[in-house]
């Protein structure tokens, strides 16, 4: 059920696509808020294998639209719950094994809307926004993730 509560401040959104690697304390730092008591973080590394398959290569490819699809959600989530600030941050570009491809936090005044909102984030932006996946497996297929 949407709240009815001001809209998020732009000082309260952190919404970034980036080619440069990303910072779990800049996420941490840009949620945090002093009527905050939880704050729920989500960070998504590239992995070294997808459905046992080993990995070599991936790459992240953004479209332009993705900024603006990735404010639109986190303008739901805000709606939603009682969140005091948020960050949303993807990379794009080919990343190594291990490197942090996504990050989300959320901040709320209590444990429980945190750990939901920050669920509710990470899941509609994989949902809804633009960017997808290229792999390389070790057997030279390739395949793209995210685009139906």
């Amino acid at each position: 059920m949407t709240r009815d509560a001001p809209a998020l401040a732009e000082s309260d959104a952190l919404i970034g696509v980036r080619d440069t690697p990303l910072s779990v304390a800049e996420c941490l730092a840009a949620v945090t808020r002093p009527q905050a008591g939880g704050i729920g973080l989500f960070v998504g590394t590239v992995r070294a294998s997808d459905h046992d398959r080993p990995v070599v290569d991936l790459e992240y490819i953004a479209h332009p639209d993705a900024i603006e699809r990735m404010h639109a959600v986190a303008r739901g989530v805000a709606a939603d719950f009682p969140v005091a600030a948020l960050a949303a941050v993807h990379r794009v570009g080919r990343l190594e094994i291990g490197e942090i491809a996504v990050i989300v936090a959320v901040s709320c005044p209590h444990r429980p809307e945190a750990f939901a909102a920050t669920r509710r984030l990470i899941d509609d932006l994989k949902a809804s926004v633009p960017i997808w996946k290229r792999q390389t497996y070790a057997d030279g297929e390739i395949e793209w993730v995210g685009c139906s």
